[in-house]
């Protein structure tokens, strides 16, 4: 096994630059943090209703899918895409584009 993963580390270094790794690998670790937020049932319900989901379009039943919609809210996926858009764009990317509109109720 060694071999073959040292075999992939060199075709994918050859044409990928280390930069590109290091931030593949800074996402990769921040998408393992946002899964740690759901305990090992929550992750292995979650991948069930996916692998469900994808296997027959529609197959979910309702209230499948508000528990699919529950686990997902609790990834903080806005969070997780703020945090990968931050590190990979060049330019700066405006606030209420990444963490969604402020509420009125709390300016007040």
């Amino acid at each position: 096994m060694p071999r073959l993963t040292s075999r992939l580390a060199r075709r994918i270094g050859k044409g990928v630059p280390a930069a590109r790794l290091l931030l593949i690998g800074e996402i990769a670790l921040q998408a393992g943090r946002h899964l740690a937020r759901l305990d090992a049932d929550e992750r292995r319900r979650l991948l069930a209703l996916v692998a469900q989901g994808v296997r027959r379009r529609g197959a979910l039943s309702a209230r499948e899918r508000i528990e699919l919609a529950a686990l997902v809210a609790k990834l903080e996926p806005r969070a997780f895409v703020g945090f990968a858009v931050r590190r990979v764009s060049p330019v700066p990317v405006p606030r209420r584009l990444l963490e969604g509109r402020r509420n009125r109720s709390k300016s007040r």
